[in-house]
């Protein structure tokens, strides 16, 4: 017994881990949800800061005042104000933080609308409140990079493109200013990045697709010169050899008189040219075996043409030794190869059912031909169904499933005058 054994570097282990481990966080069902949890919890905290901080007066239509000669310091946004309202700051911020980063949570099941909405409120947010938060930032990168790779490219590269633009309309300074750089840069980016990666993994498949025709066709060819070698040695390579061996036999006999020592090699001669002949023979063989492999595999499926179910009930009747009736009603139709087929293997699988557990009993199969259905009757004169259907058997349960396959329906039991009965009902030929 031989042992393999493979050494793993600890650094490769840790990288192909850890992005395994994104790839299955990030597949998971309820990933987005979990993101958008975490960014408006994150998006909320921020905002607590900014509602203590800046309370935007001007946004209320509030007056700012302060000592006369002292100068207004700004902080993350507007000024303090004297008797502003912190409550309703914070639940203003509190609703804008969760409006940037809540729709995170429908991103992969509405990626356009969760895009759209995150867009509007990141750039609402510096414009007409002074104020925009990390989380926000994240949760529109994270959406630009999502649509761009699942969604509408051209609404990606839209909803980016007003960043670039929003930098330089709002003064830069402050908390704010930087993550609105940050979004002018970045924004873009991430939308560029899911097109790539889209066009990437597009290329990937393409290419695989490609290969897959490009081998198929491959070895079709392959196949299709093999054949043709075989005919070429069948036609000229055979027929010369086999021309040999029958000369050199026909030469040693017509020739009166001829030395033993000529006699014996032209028998030499044609025992090897009948030899040559055998091996060839194999050779060709070798060489049509996957062309009737093919030919076999290519043979359409069995329906329910006339000469089909009568070789049907030709080897029902030689291997049971009784006989076995095929009775049609209504003009005969064709109907969808699928259902052909499936009443095939019904008739073929209860004509078996019913050698195997009522040996010797007479079988009528019958087909009833209707406008919106088609009927099968296979009646055997058997002991009925206790000797008919042993428990845990798998024939009764496969024609049922081939039935129900092609919205059919199937039903099993004694024969009215005894026997065992299989009825089926499968769809007609369609209006």
């Amino acid at each position: 017994m031989t042992t393999t054994m493979a050494f793993v570097h600890p650094a490769d282990d840790r990288t192909g881990g850890w992005a395994a481990g994104r790839r299955r966080i990030a597949a998971t069902r309820h990933a987005p949800v979990a993101a958008g949890a975490l960014l408006a919890v994150l998006a909320l905290a921020e905002s607590i800061a900014h509602a203590r901080d800046t309370p935007l007066a001007k946004a209320f239509g509030r007056a700012v005042t302060t000592p006369v000669g002292e100068s207004i310091v700004h902080g993350g946004g507007a000024p303090p104000v004297e008797g502003g309202n912190p409550a309703l700051y914070l639940v203003v911020f509190g609703l804008l933080g969760l409006a940037t980063t809540l729709p995170v949570a429908l991103l992969w099941a509405q990626p356009a609308a969760a895009a759209v909405v995150v867009s509007a409120t990141v750039m609402l947010s510096p414009v007409a409140f002074h104020t925009l938060t990390v989380a926000g930032v994240a949760a529109q990168l994270i959406c630009g990079y999502r649509l761009g790779r699942t969604g509408s490219q051209r609404l990606a590269v839209l909803l980016a493109a007003p960043f670039p633009i929003l930098a330089l309309a709002v003064p830069a300074g402050g908390e704010a200013g930087v993550l609105i750089l940050l979004a002018a840069c970045l924004a873009p980016a991430a939308a560029l990045a899911g097109i790539a990666r889209r066009a990437r993994a597009e290329a990937l498949e393409n290419g695989a697709a490609r290969q897959v025709i490009a081998d198929t066709l491959l070895e079709h060819t392959a196949r299709g010169e093999r054949a043709r070698i075989a005919r070429e040695l069948h036609d000229v390579v055979a027929h010369h050899i086999s021309m040999v061996a029958v000369q050199a036999e026909t030469a040693r006999l017509a020739v009166p008189g001829m030395p033993a020592a000529g006699a014996e090699r032209l028998s030499a001669i044609g025992d090897t040219a009948r030899a040559a002949l055998t091996e060839m023979r194999r050779l060709l063989g070798v060489l049509r075996e996957d062309a009737e492999a093919d030919a076999a595999d290519r043979r359409p499926q069995p329906g329910l043409r006339l000469a089909e179910l009568n070789e049907l009930l030709d080897q029902a009747r030689q291997a049971s030794g009784t006989g076995v009736r095929l009775i049609l009603r209504g003009p005969p139709v064709t109907l969808d190869p699928g259902v052909e087929l499936a009443a095939h293997r019904i008739v073929q699988e209860a004509l078996t059912n019913a050698r195997r557990h009522a040996p010797g009993a007479a079988v009528d199969v019958e087909l009833h031909y209707g406008g919106d259905a088609l009927r099968l009757l296979i009646r055997d004169n058997g002991p009925g169904p206790r000797a008919s259907v042993p428990a845990g058997g798998h024939g009764l349960s496969g024609m049922r499933e081939r039935a129900t396959a092609v919205g059919g329906e199937l039903r099993t039991g004694p024969a009215a005058g005894g026997g065992f009965l299989v009825e089926a009902r499968l769809p007609g030929a369609a209006g």
